[in-house]
């Protein structure tokens, strides 16, 4: 029995609003109208900027225990809307539940540890007495908020990645506006209803606005925002920080992450940890596996045991709970990945196991080989269930072929050498190293984000809320 209303609200001011229902909403496996939800136009856009502007000076008012109540409030009521909040993410965005379940566990993750940063935004005193000049100058500095923010989410993790930007911000007290992904609107649509709620909150401080993309120019352009936090695709990230003017950009980005598989791994550990960084949520992550590097001693028993594991991955209704492969997000982004593969095999890579494609956006858990290292499908972000292996025989080679890449978000190593560990975390270009699992591997309180085209600044709640800071010196001359 659907969980899910009929219609649903956008969030202006801190308040419901349903000027209409223009947005159809679909369920990703039956491809059939799920629910309706309120457009903002940019007028509507332009009031919650406006309010959030109002908001700005009584938002940073707050008192830490303040903030830290609406963040625990949310925490609350996300545990008690779990279900809920899952079945919603299975239904919008096509994500098995048990994957699903998890990233409501992650919500309220990233909301507990955003409340108990927000009692500990300290500040430093720091001596100035470095030369007799300054002899007798002390300086102290603490952050302030920045302002009001504009936030961009996508669509593979609707609640999740808009918790990064929405939970630390309410830490720092900056209000903020928000345009979730239209494919999955309805994740941040509870969180601003759970969060419309909080009566202490002013008035303005949070705005939810699903909209079109042709119209929120306003969310990028908009002098009266101080910062702009994107997640998506590298393309139209890059052009949103070329339109955002003055304000602070910061820019989750996509991947093609590699993984390298060492000779001394434990290689059914590597197997169980690669095929879920390979195609969990059908391979829909920044940092999901799509390279996988294998020492040439253990290539060709790794890569038998990958294509038997990957073969008996259960795909189907993502409201299964023994579904493993989901559908992808539309029908449109399955055609274009399987164009990828079709492209490589014709250019001479060889099809390990997967390939199909059926019901419009059911791709198959996909493996190739010997694929040509200017093709599209190794090359670009293939953000969908695909992967590709290579061998080597030098680990200095191995760390090059990962830095080939134009992206630099996060790599893998399976290795038990910790002067390889050393070596990999001076030289490759990526924001994160996990070794001894996937570069799908994230806990919500660590820094995370890229380099190279991967994007700017890093998420995890204390570095987000240095991004929404200004820092205020304060020097004191002692006479």
């Amino acid at each position: 029995m659907s969980m899910l209303k009929d219609t649903y609200p956008l969030y202006l001011n801190n308040k419901a609003q349903q000027p209409n229902t223009d947005l159809e909403v679909t369920d990703k496996f039956t491809g059939e109208v799920a629910f309706r939800v309120a457009l903002a136009d940019p007028e509507t856009i332009d009031k919650a900027i406006v309010g959030a502007v109002a908001a700005a000076e009584p938002t940073a008012k707050l008192a830490s225990y303040e903030k830290q109540d609406v963040l625990m409030h949310c925490v609350n009521r996300f545990k008690e809307r779990f279900d809920e909040l899952a079945y919603a993410l299975c239904v919008e965005a096509g994500k098995p539940i048990k994957d699903s379940e998890g990233e409501v566990t992650r919500l309220i993750d990233t909301f507990r540890i955003a409340a108990e940063e927000a009692v500990r935004n300290y500040g430093e005193v720091m001596p100035l007495d470095i030369s007799e000049r300054a002899k007798g100058y002390q300086s102290m500095w603490k952050r302030y908020p920045i302002g009001p923010c504009s936030f961009i989410s996508p669509f593979n993790f609707p609640l999740n990645l808009a918790a990064h930007k929405i939970a630390p911000a309410l830490a720092v007290g900056c209000p903020f506006i928000i345009k979730p992904a239209s494919k999955t609107p309805l994740g941040t649509i509870i969180i601003g209803e759970i969060l419309s709620e909080c009566d202490i909150l002013p008035e303005g401080a949070f705005s939810v606005l699903p909209a079109s993309r042709d119209g929120a120019d306003l969310f990028t352009e908009d002098e009266r925002l101080k910062l702009l936090s994107f997640t998506g695709s590298p393309a139209v990230g890059w052009a949103l920080k070329a339109k955002s003017g003055k304000k602070k950009v910061v820019l989750e980005l996509g991947g093609n992450a590699a993984v390298i598989i060492d000779h001394d791994a434990d290689l059914d550990d590597a197997l169980e940890r690669v095929v879920f960084g390979a195609f969990y949520q059908s391979g829909q992550s920044c940092i999901g596996v799509q390279r996988i590097i294998i020492h040439q001693d253990v290539y060709d028993r790794f890569k038998d045991m990958l294509v038997e594991k990957t073969r008996t991955l259960i795909a189907g209704d993502p409201k299964d709970r023994d579904t493993f492969v989901g559908p992808m997000i539309s029908e449109g982004e399955a055609t274009r990945l399987k164009g990828w593969i079709d492209e490589a095999v014709e250019g001479g890579a060889t099809l390990l196991t997967g390939g199909g494609l059926s019901n419009g956006n059911m791709l198959e858990a996909t493996l190739l080989e010997n694929v040509d290292k200017d093709a599209r499908a190794m090359n670009d972000e293939a953000f969908g269930p695909l992967a590709i292996l290579q061998s080597f025989s030098d680990f200095d080679a191995a760390l090059d072929e990962v830095n080939r890449s134009e992206f630099g978000l996060q790599a893998g190593i399976f290795t038990r050498d910790l002067f390889k560990m050393y070596d990999a975390w001076d030289k490759l270009e990526v924001g994160g190293i996990v070794i001894n699992d996937v570069p799908s591997y994230r806990v919500d309180n660590m820094p995370y984000g890229g380099l190279k085209d991967s994007g700017l600044g890093r998420e995890g709640i204390r570095f987000a809320m240095e991004d929404m800071s200004e820092i205020r010196n304060l020097v004191v001359r002692r006479t």
